[in-house]
């Protein structure tokens, strides 16, 4: 088989392995790695990590497959769903899987890893791009991982929220807190919302705990006390 009508079937993939060359042959994985090795010398195929390769050159298509399961968040979400101007000098990948590398470079962009507990692995979606499967963060879920991660800044986050709220469910934000039994997150949570005139994030309250946290995790610890959500608003919570 040529090598043009191999590269042809690879493109309906995101992303391969030597397995799937081997079954597109109709070969034994020896001889699909020495044909892959071909492909490669004449960079017709892109390697990604150990056994995983793609043809493509759009990181949003490739992304979520690399290690499974897994889904795009943070910034590439918020830009994905319009949530933020800002262009993503990387794109964020959620998994609970362990995984050696925290970062990968593709296509000039940096694909980053983060490890996320099974118990709070939920709350994305499967999206259609370019007639391939990707698997996306719900913009609500979106700014929990943000919080949960500690990966954006507290106040980055609150003002995403704040100029997306109409476009956002109140419900599946307090539903996707309280799932998550963090209570340091239920306390921004609740005065991001309240703060922003929800009354049902008073939901919130029952779990939170006497301890006063700051509300920015990446700002100095200086601000006025809120009381309710024992909170200390430092930065531009105000």
């Amino acid at each position: 088989m040529d090598a043009i009508t191999v590269i042809k079937k690879l493109e309906t993939y995101p992303t391969f392995t030597v397995d799937t060359i081997a079954n597109i042959l109709r070969k034994d994985p020896s001889y699909a790695k020495l044909y892959l090795n071909r492909l490669k010398q004449r960079h017709l195929v892109h390697p990604l990590q150990r056994n995983v390769y793609t043809v493509h050159t759009d990181p949003l298509i490739v992304a979520s497959h690399i290690i499974w399961p897994s889904y795009i968040s943070l910034w590439a979400a918020f830009r994905y769903y319009n949530m933020t101007e800002q262009i993503p000098t990387s794109l964020s990948v959620i998994t609970p899987r362990l995984k050696r590398r925290s970062s990968l470079t593709f296509a000039n962009t940096t694909i980053t890893f983060h490890h996320m507990p099974a118990t709070w692995f939920f709350g994305y979606e499967k999206l259609t791009i370019r007639s391939f499967e990707v698997f996306m963060a719900e913009p609500e879920k979106a700014l929990i991982d943000a919080l949960l991660l500690k990966a954006i800044s507290a106040t980055e986050t609150y003002e995403i929220l704040q100029e997306t709220l109409k476009t956002l469910s109140t419900e599946r934000l307090l539903t996707y807190t309280i799932r998550t039994r963090n209570k340091a997150l239920m306390k921004r949570m609740g005065w991001m919302l309240s703060s922003q005139g929800v009354t049902a994030a008073k939901r919130l309250l029952k779990y939170s705990y006497q301890t006063t946290i700051p509300f920015d995790y990446a700002r100095p610890v200086h601000g006025r006390r809120d009381t309710t959500w024992g909170l200390i608003l430092n930065s531009g919570a105000q």
